[in-house]
């Protein structure tokens, strides 16, 4: 999903709004998750997102959103957020999230969906950072038992 920053979705600094950034970043992970799940998928939560660089007035924005991995019903999806430079044109790595997404029917019960295969060295290594981070996200909420955390146990045992 490729846009133009434009001067009502600039902060004083003539930077785009981070809350602008979330909302094409969901836009563009719903979109991911819908074509993955074949289904209506829900926003279940913004499990991370880096602001690492400000987006000027001006740019041009690359929003790239894949499904890293997928559960049950539910679906981790990465972003990246790319931005062109004027002069060179060359693309830069601006900021990143992972949103989890649920699919659901038409009466909003989730659903199962087809899992994932990942195919380059980038994907198998979000996919397998995926479980660990489902399970801290888990832990933290109080909805999984710490010791039930393999994959988190696995990081600090080894």
């Amino acid at each position: 999903m490729t846009d133009l920053v434009l001067p009502s979705e600039t902060n004083p600094l003539n930077n785009l709004f981070g809350g602008e950034l979330l909302a094409r970043m969901d836009r563009a992970a719903s979109i991911s998750a819908r074509r993955h799940s074949r289904r209506i998928v829900v926003t279940a939560s913004v499990n991370h997102v880096a602001f690492n660089k400000s987006v000027p007035l001006g740019s041009v924005v690359t929003v790239e959103a894949k499904v890293s991995r997928a559960f049950k019903t539910s679906m981790e999806v990465y972003i990246d957020v790319w931005i062109d430079d004027r002069e060179s044109g060359e693309k830069t790595k601006a900021n990143e999230a992972i949103y989890t997404f649920v699919a659901v029917d038409d009466a909003g019960n989730p659903v199962k969906i087809p899992s994932i295969t990942p195919q380059t060295t980038e994907e198998q290594t979000r996919f397998e950072g995926a479980l660990r981070r489902k399970q801290l996200s888990l832990v933290l909420a109080g909805k999984m038992n710490p010791h039930d955390a393999t994959e988190l146990k696995a990081l600090f045992l080894k």
